[in-house]
């Protein structure tokens, strides 16, 4: 993935503006060295913008006890620019960079790469303790774990319950229960991400793992494409033809969504968590009528599997201080302090047991259905090609509306085929 949609699916895009503010509070990009005040050495931590973090970052700080002293520098928005400058700097193995804030589906590419360094020994032990399997495994490579799970994110269904008695189980469901909506001069539509980026591809894999499709073989080196992920395009068609997507559906991304739904142009929504403090604020008199459930499967008798995202912490195979970048990612990452940027910065907990804490159930009511998703959830392709799989997926998709069933599962199939050797796509 990773352009806009995934950096909102690892945090909540409504915090656009104060995120905007910390960024203009932090240093500049610019590479800097091992040296810091008094010669204490400094941990570079480059990660995405996340309003509190530095707050973390100064918890850890003084739990160092001026052994080290981590460096917050912000990333820009964009997940596509990023990528891009991180992958720059480590092709020029620049030793400037010691942690790095990964999306879920680079951590893959970067470690084929030998960018980051393997967490082995007491580090790994503590990464894996207590640790969400679904996020887990995208902190993985080839058996070996080369990431420390942040955060995770995953969306919901959020629907209109003055419309609404019950939240449907399956989009079938859903589509007919907002055509009859229609049919009553009710808001009816059903809102979602569908314009040609990594919402797209995230949806559809969201449909696919809900069908029991596989789009690449479990060794992520082949392209499967079997009857699961036929089933799924013919539930993409069905819902973008149905006539209660938004007019905007194929050129939809995150935030306008958030928006539409905001101002009570849709009766459910399928979209990540940050919508949910967004719509307190903005406005509460709907908000009490919104309530949430896990996204529709497929079948009835069979639960969804959602697409999870979030950010994982690597340390780069060139930072001069390895030992103290493992410790201070792990402080980072710890329980308390991913409890901190929950209930702060709105990016869900890999941490299973932070879960139970009291102090999420107010900044997380939906916190049990959350868990839910994540304990049975849909992990994207997991290969170091994944890049250029989300760019061919994403246009071969789009629009929606254009899908044929079998065709497009066969051209999908050979162009994942050709990314996986790194063919005909420029990612």
């Amino acid at each position: 993935m990773t352009t806009v949609p995934d950096t909102a699916a690892r945090r909540p895009a409504g915090r656009a503006a104060a995120a905007a503010a910390a960024l203009a509070l932090v240093a500049p990009l610019a590479a800097c060295g091992s040296g810091g005040d008094g010669g204490t050495p400094t941990i570079n931590l480059y990660y995405p913008p996340e309003q509190n973090l530095q707050k973390v970052v100064d918890d850890c700080n003084a739990q160092a006890q001026g052994r080290y002293k981590i460096s917050y520098r912000v990333l820009p928005r964009e997940a596509d620019e990023q990528r891009v400058q991180m992958v720059r700097r480590l092709a020029a193995q620049d030793s400037g960079m010691d942690v790095l804030g990964l999306d879920v589906t680079w951590t893959q590419e970067f470690a084929s790469a030998d960018w980051i360094r393997e967490w082995t020994g007491q580090d790994k032990a503590e990464v894996e303790q207590g640790t969400l399997a679904g996020p887990l495994d995208t902190a993985r490579y080839e058996d070996k774990l080369y990431a420390a799970p942040k955060n995770t994110n995953v969306q919901l269904l959020w629907y209109r319950a003055d419309l609404v008695s019950q939240p449907p189980k399956t989009w079938d469901e859903m589509i007919a229960a907002a055509q009859q909506l229609k049919q009553q001069n009710k808001p009816y539509r059903v809102l979602t991400m569908g314009a040609q980026y990594e919402g797209l591809v995230v949806l559809y894999n969201t449909l696919a793992e809900s069908a029991g499709g596989k789009i690449l073989s479990d060794d992520g080196k082949k392209a499967v494409m079997d009857a699961g992920t036929v089933r799924a395009l013919e539930q993409l068609k069905t819902f973008a033809t149905s006539g209660v997507t938004s007019p905007s559906f194929s050129n939809a991304v995150e935030d306008p969504v958030r928006l539409e739904f905001q101002s009570g142009g849709g009766a459910f929504q399928v979209n990540w968590p940050f919508v949910y403090p967004a719509m307190q604020e903005a406005n509460p008199e709907l908000a009490k009528d919104v309530k949430w459930a896990r996204v529709p499967g497929i079948d009835a008798n069979t639960p969804s599997k959602v697409t999870i995202g979030g950010v994982n912490l690597a340390v780069s195979k060139y930072s001069k201080r390895p030992t103290e970048s493992f410790e201070a990612a792990r402080c980072i990452r710890d329980a308390e302090h991913q409890k901190f940027s929950a209930v702060n910065d709105g990016v869900p907990p890999t941490i299973e047991a932070v879960y139970d804490d009291p102090e999420m159930a107010e900044a997380y009511p939906m916190k049990e259905t959350i868990l839910e998703e994540l304990k049975e959830p849909a992990v994207r392709p997991l290969t170091p090609a994944y890049q250029s799989i989300s760019t061919v997926m994403s246009a071969i998709l789009s629009p929606p509306s254009g899908i044929n069933p079998e065709r497009t599962a066969d051209e999908l199939r050979k162009a994942i085929a050709d990314a996986l050797e790194s063919k005909g796509v420029l990612p």
